[in-house]
């Protein structure tokens, strides 16, 4: 397929597939296929509805759904008309749904009420109460329909009602560096921000990854949860832009995922390093027939070179890049097979991207030498949703966006990460911010301070270890269970390791690098 030209707005790619690939399959769960031309009559259909609901440009639409196709059409009927869609994760528990609605604000919820036996009535409920912006709940199709929520099908009926002039008046005034997605990650203080991205800087990003990484035919599984970037930036657009068909898993289990990948025919196998661990451990890994795949990729960690090598058993063109949420693109690594670019580094800057690796003074230092990495690119995030403190302090005062990352340059041109300046680490490829988690686990009555560190590990790269102080009698299975009710999984810590007392720098403040030291020990 040609690919397609740069469009005002991410959601225009409906269209302009719908007109020459109408047939095609774009979206695929279990036994449910949607053409392109299906795709874009159902986004058609949402956005009508969203009008007619009293949703305008800048407002915002949120979402609660598993990674299914209904996620994406509510995406991109939100984004078309100028409105600013948010991902909600069902793990979420009730304190963090309610941190990220009501610092959104949404005016509509589109949301499951049901899903693996959690019933979302009561958390709606309380969604409902602390967002008096709020207008209407809709539940998907298949759920129950509680009290004060609206049937889909009664949502879509009432945008029947709005004429064709509406809806083009509505695209007309939107798109290009308009806001059209928040993705929120969470800052040193446990707080959620909002980055806010652009219809320009993703279209841009996905349409040249598209031309960096081809595929053809190109199909790929997306099992990543609907509020992070890896499932919308990194693997639902660039496959929608390059015409693909995406597979959707909506609850991830290794096995499951390989049986589906050699039914589908799947040619990109895409996923962070933890996951295809996890696979590759399978006692029957050989007797799954992944000869479909083309190219294999990875985001969000390094891998080690033995299981590079053991991929490349499968497929030896691969490739990796260097990306976060506030920047869709930094580095990237083209196919290749060299196991000392792949292992070593992360590639070369995207293009259009410039990177500069810089000192505290924001000056650059030679190559050779670690800096922050610090990038100003059209793909940096627009700022910070109601953090204009935020969003000053994460550009310099030349418009480089600061990551947090600490990089070399190779002779090579190519760039190594070295480290991180901030506290976050990455476990199985997502992003966990200590301070977030310390404070779920000091909400708990009996303890008086957390500190919570990452350690190596050989499945997930990275765990959290919580070393606490308690103020009473305390228990470490206590303490996972108080987490599991304020935390999702991911960022519960692996180990609770509970003392008398935490060691304290001569300011003060706990001594988190002896405690890294001795997390790192005790593995």
């Amino acid at each position: 397929m040609t690919p397609p030209p740069l469009l005002p707005r991410i959601s225009d790619y409906t269209a302009w597939l719908a007109e020459r690939r109408p047939d095609a399959e774009a979206l695929v769960v279990d036994d449910r296929r949607i053409s392109f031309r299906q795709l874009h009559e159902a986004v058609e259909a949402l956005a009508r509805a969203l009008l007619a609901a009293g949703v305008g440009k800048g407002d915002r639409v949120a979402t609660l759904q598993t990674p299914h196709p209904d996620y994406l059409i509510a995406f991109l009927a939100t984004a078309s008309i100028g409105a600013i869609w948010v991902g909600l994760n069902p793990r979420y528990q009730r304190g963090e749904m309610t941190q990220v609605v009501v610092d959104a604000r949404p005016k509509v919820l589109i949301t499951r009420t049901r899903i693996d036996g959690r019933d979302y009535d009561a958390d709606l409920a309380a969604l409902r109460a602390a967002t008096p912006g709020l207008r209407a709940i809709v539940a998907f199709d298949g759920d129950p329909v509680g009290a004060g929520t609206a049937a889909m099908a009664d949502f879509l009926a009432a945008g029947t009602a709005v004429a064709d002039m509406t809806l083009t008046a509505a695209r007309a005034a939107c798109g290009e560096r308009d806001p059209c997605l928040i993705v929120y990650t969470s800052g040193s203080t446990g707080s959620p921000k909002g980055a806010l991205l652009a219809h320009d800087a993703i279209a841009r990003f996905s349409l040249e990854q598209n031309r960096l990484w081809p595929l053809e035919p190109y199909r790929t599984v997306n099992y990543f949860p609907i509020n992070h970037v890896g499932c919308v930036i990194d693997v639902s657009l660039p496959c929608l832009l390059a015409g693909g068909t995406m597979i959707f898993m909506e609850q991830f289990d290794p096995a499951g995922c390989l049986a589906l990948m050699e039914r589908e025919k799947v040619t990109l196998w895409g996923s962070v390093p933890s996951v295809f661990q996890l696979q590759l451990a399978l006692p029957d890994f050989d007797r799954y027939d992944l000869s479909a795949v083309q190219m294999i990729l990875w985001e969000g960690a390094a891998m080690p070179v033995e299981l590079i090598e053991r991929l490349q058993r499968v497929q030896p063109r691969m490739a990796t890049n260097y990306s976060m949420t506030e920047a869709m693109g930094i580095t990237i690594v083209e196919p290749t097979s060299d196991l000392d670019v792949l292992s070593q580094t992360v590639g070369e800057a995207f293009p259009g991207v410039e990177i500069r690796l810089a000192d505290s003074e924001d000056e650059a230092v030679p190559d050779g030498e670690a800096g922050e990495v610090q990038i100003r690119s059209p793909l940096n995030l627009l700022g910070y949703w109601n953090r204009p403190d935020a969003t000053a302090a994460a550009f310099s005062a030349d418009g480089f966006f600061r990551t947090g990352d600490l990089a070399e340059r190779r002779p090579d041109g190519r760039y190594r990460i070295v480290g991180r300046l901030k506290e976050m680490y990455k476990s199985g490829g997502y992003n966990v911010y200590p301070r977030e988690v310390e404070a779920a686990i000091e909400a708990h009555p009996a303890v008086a301070q957390a500190a919570v560190v990452a350690a190596p590990d050989p499945v997930w790269q990275e765990v959290g270890v919580a070393f606490v102080q308690p103020d009473g009698a305390l228990d470490a299975a206590e303490l996972e269970a108080h987490c599991r009710g304020r935390l999702a999984n991911y960022k519960i810590p692996k180990r609770f390791v509970i003392e008398p007392n935490l060691p304290l720098l001569p300011i003060g403040k706990i001594d988190k690098v002896a405690l890294k030291r001795r997390a790192a020990q005790e593995v």
